[in-house]
Protein backbone atom coordinates (compact mmCIF):
# COMPACT_ATOMS: atom_id res chain seq x y z
CA UNK A 1 0.00 0.00 0.00
CA UNK A 2 1.74 3.30 -1.08
CA UNK A 3 1.11 4.97 2.59
CA UNK A 4 0.53 2.43 5.02
CA UNK A 5 3.94 2.58 6.85
CA UNK A 6 2.71 6.03 7.58
CA UNK A 7 -0.68 5.74 8.98
CA UNK A 8 -2.15 7.76 11.75
CA UNK A 9 -0.30 10.36 13.85
CA UNK A 10 -2.32 12.93 15.59
CA UNK A 11 -1.97 16.11 17.45
CA UNK A 12 -2.03 18.77 19.92
CA UNK A 13 -1.93 19.43 23.42
CA UNK A 14 -0.91 22.29 25.30
CA UNK A 15 2.96 23.32 25.42
CA UNK A 16 3.47 22.87 29.07
CA UNK A 17 7.10 23.42 30.67
CA UNK A 18 8.80 20.43 27.95
CA UNK A 19 8.29 18.09 25.34
CA UNK A 20 7.29 15.14 27.25
CA UNK A 21 5.03 17.34 29.48
CA UNK A 22 3.19 18.60 26.05
CA UNK A 23 2.71 14.68 25.18
CA UNK A 24 1.30 13.80 27.82
CA UNK A 25 -1.30 16.68 28.21
CA UNK A 26 -2.36 15.82 24.96
CA UNK A 27 -2.90 12.51 26.33
CA UNK A 28 -4.88 13.44 29.11
CA UNK A 29 -6.80 16.25 27.50
CA UNK A 30 -7.45 15.31 23.78
CA UNK A 31 -9.93 13.25 23.02
CA UNK A 32 -10.83 13.46 19.45
CA UNK A 33 -9.31 15.85 16.52
CA UNK A 34 -9.32 16.81 13.13
CA UNK A 35 -6.25 18.25 10.84
CA UNK A 36 -5.06 19.07 7.07
CA UNK A 37 -1.56 17.35 6.76
CA UNK A 38 1.23 17.02 4.45
CA UNK A 39 3.42 14.25 4.48
CA UNK A 40 6.46 13.75 2.64
CA UNK A 41 9.20 10.43 2.62
CA UNK A 42 12.31 11.01 2.48
CA UNK A 43 15.35 8.52 1.46
CA UNK A 44 18.36 7.47 4.17
CA UNK A 45 20.12 10.32 2.12
CA UNK A 46 17.15 13.05 2.43
CA UNK A 47 16.07 13.04 -1.05
CA UNK A 48 12.24 13.02 -1.74
CA UNK A 49 10.86 10.06 -2.77
CA UNK A 50 7.19 10.55 -2.10
CA UNK A 51 4.57 13.69 -0.97
CA UNK A 52 0.63 13.69 -0.03
CA UNK A 53 -1.86 15.81 1.35
CA UNK A 54 -5.14 14.66 2.96
CA UNK A 55 -7.06 15.29 6.15
CA UNK A 56 -6.97 13.29 9.31
CA UNK A 57 -9.41 12.87 11.81
CA UNK A 58 -9.11 10.58 14.99
CA UNK A 59 -10.85 9.92 18.48
CA UNK A 60 -9.55 8.36 21.31
CA UNK A 61 -8.97 5.11 22.03
CA UNK A 62 -8.30 3.26 18.59
CA UNK A 63 -10.64 5.48 16.28
CA UNK A 64 -9.24 7.24 13.16
CA UNK A 65 -9.45 8.62 9.60
CA UNK A 66 -6.89 9.46 7.35
CA UNK A 67 -7.94 10.26 4.10
CA UNK A 68 -4.82 11.06 1.22
CA UNK A 69 -6.11 13.48 -1.86
CA UNK A 70 -2.79 14.05 -3.66
CA UNK A 71 -1.02 12.32 -5.56
CA UNK A 72 -3.32 9.08 -4.72
CA UNK A 73 -6.72 8.55 -3.28
CA UNK A 74 -6.31 6.44 -0.40
CA UNK A 75 -8.29 5.80 2.83
CA UNK A 76 -7.60 5.07 5.75
CA UNK A 77 -10.15 3.90 8.73
CA UNK A 78 -9.64 2.38 12.28
CA UNK A 79 -13.60 1.77 13.73
CA UNK A 80 -11.88 0.18 17.05
CA UNK A 81 -11.68 -3.58 16.10
CA UNK A 82 -10.43 -3.42 12.68
CA UNK A 83 -8.13 -1.52 10.58
CA UNK A 84 -9.34 -0.53 6.91
CA UNK A 85 -7.15 0.42 3.86
CA UNK A 86 -9.04 1.44 0.56
CA UNK A 87 -7.13 2.12 -2.52
CA UNK A 88 -9.63 3.72 -4.83
CA UNK A 89 -7.46 3.37 -7.91
CA UNK A 90 -6.83 -0.47 -7.45
CA UNK A 91 -10.38 -0.39 -6.03
CA UNK A 92 -8.91 -3.02 -3.44
CA UNK A 93 -9.77 -2.90 0.26
CA UNK A 94 -7.30 -4.30 2.82
CA UNK A 95 -8.97 -5.45 6.85
CA UNK A 96 -6.53 -6.61 9.15
CA UNK A 97 -7.00 -6.73 13.33
CA UNK A 98 -6.50 -3.57 14.65
CA UNK A 99 -4.31 -4.30 17.79
CA UNK A 100 -2.50 -6.16 15.73
CA UNK A 101 -1.82 -3.36 12.97
CA UNK A 102 -0.96 -1.11 15.06
CA UNK A 103 1.53 -2.48 17.76
CA UNK A 104 4.19 0.08 18.98
CA UNK A 105 3.05 2.52 15.90
CA UNK A 106 2.56 5.91 16.20
CA UNK A 107 -1.36 5.29 16.07
CA UNK A 108 -0.56 3.69 19.19
CA UNK A 109 1.68 6.56 20.95
CA UNK A 110 -0.96 9.11 20.42
CA UNK A 111 -4.16 7.67 19.73
CA UNK A 112 -3.77 4.70 22.33
CA UNK A 113 -3.72 4.69 26.07
CA UNK A 114 -1.94 6.92 28.21
CA UNK A 115 0.93 4.71 29.44
CA UNK A 116 3.04 5.79 26.99
CA UNK A 117 6.10 5.41 29.41
CA UNK A 118 5.48 1.72 29.08
CA UNK A 119 5.87 1.47 25.17
CA UNK A 120 8.26 4.17 24.77
CA UNK A 121 11.93 6.02 26.00
CA UNK A 122 10.74 9.74 25.67
CA UNK A 123 13.58 12.19 25.98
CA UNK A 124 13.84 15.69 25.25
CA UNK A 125 15.54 17.41 23.03
CA UNK A 126 14.96 20.95 22.97
CA UNK A 127 14.09 23.46 21.01
CA UNK A 128 14.85 23.75 16.96
CA UNK A 129 13.21 25.50 14.04
CA UNK A 130 10.67 27.09 16.24
CA UNK A 131 9.43 23.76 18.06
CA UNK A 132 9.92 22.56 21.13
CA UNK A 133 10.87 18.52 19.85
CA UNK A 134 10.44 15.07 21.82
CA UNK A 135 12.06 11.67 20.64
CA UNK A 136 9.91 8.54 21.57
CA UNK A 137 12.27 5.46 20.90
CA UNK A 138 10.16 2.29 21.26
CA UNK A 139 11.25 -0.43 24.09
CA UNK A 140 10.30 -3.58 21.63
CA UNK A 141 11.48 -4.69 18.49
CA UNK A 142 8.22 -5.56 16.43
CA UNK A 143 7.74 -1.63 15.34
CA UNK A 144 8.60 -0.52 11.71
CA UNK A 145 9.93 2.69 13.50
CA UNK A 146 13.25 3.03 15.16
CA UNK A 147 12.51 6.33 16.20
CA UNK A 148 9.37 9.10 16.37
CA UNK A 149 9.95 12.70 16.75
CA UNK A 150 7.49 14.61 18.22
CA UNK A 151 7.11 18.94 17.34
CA UNK A 152 5.41 21.04 19.35
CA UNK A 153 4.84 24.98 19.06
CA UNK A 154 1.83 27.45 19.56
CA UNK A 155 -0.81 24.88 18.14
CA UNK A 156 0.14 21.76 20.13
CA UNK A 157 1.57 19.17 18.22
CA UNK A 158 2.56 20.68 14.70
CA UNK A 159 4.66 18.05 13.58
CA UNK A 160 6.10 14.58 13.37
CA UNK A 161 9.23 12.90 12.10
CA UNK A 162 9.75 8.82 11.71
CA UNK A 163 12.48 6.77 10.76
CA UNK A 164 11.89 3.52 10.25
CA UNK A 165 14.53 0.34 9.81
CA UNK A 166 16.13 1.21 6.92
CA UNK A 167 16.81 5.02 7.07
CA UNK A 168 13.84 6.52 5.76
CA UNK A 169 12.19 9.57 7.06
CA UNK A 170 9.05 10.56 6.92
CA UNK A 171 7.72 14.48 8.12
CA UNK A 172 4.31 15.33 8.58
CA UNK A 173 2.99 18.97 9.15
CA UNK A 174 -0.26 19.24 10.55
CA UNK A 175 -2.24 22.49 9.29
CA UNK A 176 -5.89 23.96 10.54
CA UNK A 177 -6.11 21.98 14.03
CA UNK A 178 -9.34 21.07 15.30
CA UNK A 179 -9.00 19.82 19.00
CA UNK A 180 -11.71 18.43 20.65
CA UNK A 181 -14.40 18.28 17.82
CA UNK A 182 -17.85 16.48 17.86
CA UNK A 183 -17.25 14.21 14.81
CA UNK A 184 -20.09 11.79 13.68
CA UNK A 185 -19.96 7.96 14.57
CA UNK A 186 -19.64 7.29 11.21
CA UNK A 187 -16.54 9.21 10.39
CA UNK A 188 -15.02 5.81 11.87
CA UNK A 189 -17.28 3.20 10.05
CA UNK A 190 -16.11 1.95 6.72
CA UNK A 191 -18.08 -0.31 4.21
CA UNK A 192 -16.08 -1.34 1.16
CA UNK A 193 -17.47 -0.08 -1.73
CA UNK A 194 -19.25 -2.14 -4.37
CA UNK A 195 -17.05 -4.30 -6.63
CA UNK A 196 -13.91 -3.64 -4.19
CA UNK A 197 -11.64 -6.37 -3.79
CA UNK A 198 -11.53 -6.84 -0.07
CA UNK A 199 -8.53 -9.25 1.26
CA UNK A 200 -8.11 -10.32 5.03
CA UNK A 201 -5.31 -10.19 6.73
Amino acid sequence: MRYLTMILLWLPGTVLGSSVDSLKAFLDQTISAKARFAQMVLDKNMKTLQQATGIMQFSRPGKFRWEYNKPYEQTIVGDGAKLWIYDKDLNQVTVRKLDRALGSSPAALLAGSNEIDKNYTLTNLGSQEGLDWLQAVPKTQDTAFERIRLGFGKAGLEAMELRDQFGQVTVIRFADVERNPKLPPETFRFAPPKGADVITE
